[in-house]
């Protein structure tokens, strides 16, 4: 990795959700927005729910995003470390990301030194939640069986099941809930737990939906990175200066 290129952080564009800006406009502003980093980029992190629905079939994945996808693509054939952290609306991925489009996939939270900081990145569903029901659904979601259960329906049923669950979810009824003090915040209270045990410079979390630069103990911060669907913004970091940016749509 070039010291003298940028680390960029993005999520949460929900590509396909019928609710907020208009989808297609939504898509072609991330790749409009990528289009604008690539000349510097070296490493993008893309921290989960990019897709408000995605499910791979053994030779199925959905219909659409094919802006999206070529343009990573063509970033990753021009030597563009992607990475893909999966959120909870696009947990359900296969190898098609990574072999057809080159990024590099993340299933778990994952900790990394770049350019001579720590960060922690993660999607951040459930993370330091005792929401019950919440764990129950994530559960749910993540189990072996359950999946291949779902994967014997026609990928007409099953898509089409996932497309209707996503448009009737929290998100699409209420965007996100108003930011509640950093001591009710579940990705406050799992990121202080973090630094008690190890050194951590940044936290890089999605899934909140609302947009956060936040000095969590005078030596860490927490960047929470917003939502696509509304208000867009990244994180760039630079190895000296990282900063939470604003994309607006014109």
């Amino acid at each position: 990795m070039s010291e003298n290129k940028k680390i960029y952080f993005a999520s949460d564009f929900h590509l396909g959700l019928q609710a907020g800006t208009d989808p297609r406009e939504r898509e072609k502003h991330v790749v409009t927005w990528l289009d604008s980093v690539k000349n510097d980029a070296s490493i993008i992190y893309l921290v989960g729910d990019l897709f408000d629905f995605w499910w791979e079939y053994k030779k199925v994945v959905p219909k659409g995003f094919t802006r999206f996808l070529g343009k990573i693509s063509e970033l990753t054939d021009a030597g563009i470390e992607i990475h893909f952290l999966t959120g909870n609306h696009d947990m359900w991925i296969g190898n098609y990301l990574s072999e057809e489009c080159g990024m590099i996939l993340h299933t778990k939270p994952y900790t990394v030194d770049l350019l001579g900081r720590v960060f922690h990145i993660a999607h951040g569903e459930g993370l330091g939640s005792d929401d019950r029901s919440y764990h129950l659904l994530l559960w749910i979601f993540r189990n072996r069986f359950l999946r291949l259960l779902f994967a014997a329906l026609h990928p007409a049923i099953g898509i089409g099941l996932g497309h209707w669950w996503s448009l009737n979810s929290r998100l699409a009824k209420s965007y996100s809930k108003p930011f509640k003090g950093a001591g009710n915040e579940f990705l406050f209270r799992y990121a202080k737990k973090m630094v008690e045990k190890s050194r951590i410079d940044y936290f890089i979390f999605g899934h909140r939906h609302i947009a956060i630069d936040h000095d969590l103990n005078g030596e860490s911060r927490i960047f929470i990175l917003g939502n696509w669907f509304n208000a867009p913004v990244f994180v760039s970091w630079d190895g000296e200066n990282i900063a939470l940016n604003e994309f607006p749509y014109q």
